[in-house]
C-alpha cells in the first residue's frame, strides 16, 4: 500500500559511498541473472528502436521522406517509452532486493504508466533548465566576443561549472521521482537541500559508479550486462542512505486485479 506523499521518508542522513557500493552489490547478488536478464531484454528493445528510426544521411537530411520522417518520429517515442520502462523496472527491482527480496522478472517488467510519466516530466524539466543554461551562456558569450575573443570562454566556462554542479546534486532525481512523487521543481529543490552539503561524496559516487561502467565497457560490452544494474542497486542504495527507505508512492505495490 503506499504511503501518503504528505510524509518525508525517514531515516537516512549521510552518504557513505563504499557502503552503498557494497549494499549494491549484495542487492544485484540476490537475484544476478534477473538483472542481467532484464538488461539484456531492455538493450535488444532499445537497439530495435534504433533500427526503426533508422539512419539519415546528413547530406540528405533537407529530402526526407515521409516514410523516413514516420520512422523517426515512431522510433524516437518507442525509445523513450522503452528507456523509462527500463529505468523504472531496474529502480524497482534494486529497492525490492535491497529490502531483502529476491525480485522476480515480473518486478521488473510491469508498466507503471503514472511512475513512467513521473519520471519522464521530472527529467524533462532537468533537461530543459540545463538547456537554458547553455542558451543564456551563448548569448552572454555572443556579447562578450563583440568586446573581446577570449572573454567569449567565460560564460561557457561558468556553465559547465554549473550543468557539472547540477548533474552531481541531483543525481538521485530519477529515484526521488519514483518513491517520492514530487514534481519538477520539488525534485530538484530537494536534491539540493540534502546533497548540497555532501556534494563532495556524491561526486565521488558518480566517478565510482563511472569506473564500474568503464569496466563493463572493457569487458567486450558484455560486462554492461552487470556493470548497468550494478551502478542502478548501488545508486538506489546510495539513495536510500540520505532520503530515507519508505517508498511514498507504492511503485513496489502489485496493481490492483
Amino acid at each position: 500500500m503506499a504511503v501518503s506523499l504528505m510524509q518525508d521518508p525517514s531515516g537516512g542522513s549521510s552518504l557513505k559511498v563504499i557502503e552503498a557500493v557494497k549494499e549494491g552489490w549484495g542487492a544485484f547478488a540476490r537475484a544476478p541473472w534477473v538483472f542481467i536478464g532484464f538488461t539484456l531484454l531492455a538493450g535488444v528493445l532499445s537497439s530495435v528502436c534504433s533500427l526503426i528510426q533508422g539512419q539519415v544521411d546528413p547530406d540528405e537530411a533537407a529530402v526526407i521522406t515521409t516514410v523516413q520522417a514516420i520512422r523517426l518520429v515512431v522510433g524516437s517515442i518507442l525509445s523513450v517509452l522503452v528507456s523509462l520502462w527500463s529505468t523504472t523496472g531496474l529502480v524497482r527491482g534494486a529497492w525490492s532486493a535491497l529490502s531483502g527480496g529476491k525480485p522476480a522478472l515480473g518486478t521488473f517488467t510491469r508498466w507503471d504508466g503514472q511512475a513512467s510519466w513521473r519520471l519522464f516530466r521530472n527529467g524533462l524539466a532537468l533537461g530543459i533548465l540545463m538547456i537554458a543554461i547553455l542558451m543564456v551562456a551563448a548569448l552572454v558569450g555572443v556579447a562578450a566576443a563583440q568586446l573581446n575573443q577570449i572573454l567569449a570562454v567565460l560564460p561557457f566556462l561558468a556553465a559547465f561549472t554549473v550543468l557539472i554542479y547540477l548533474a552531481v546534486n541531483q543525481k538521485f532525481l530519477a529515484q526521488i521521482a519514483l518513491l517520492e512523487g514530487r514534481g519538477p521543481i520539488d525534485s530538484i529543490t530537494r536534491g539540493r537541500t540534502l546533497l548540497d552539503p555532501q556534494w563532495g561524496s556524491v561526486l565521488l559516487l558518480a566517478l565510482v559508479e563511472f569506473a564500474i561502467v568503464l569496466v563493463g565497457l572493457l569487458a567486450c560490452f558484455v560486462g554492461l550486462l552487470v556493470a548497468v544494474p550494478v551502478v542502478l542497486c548501488t545508486s538506489t542504495a546510495a539513495y536510500r542512505q540520505v532520503f530515507g527507505s519508505e517508498d511514498l508512492t507504492g511503485l513496489l505495490a502489485e496493481p490492483m486485479a
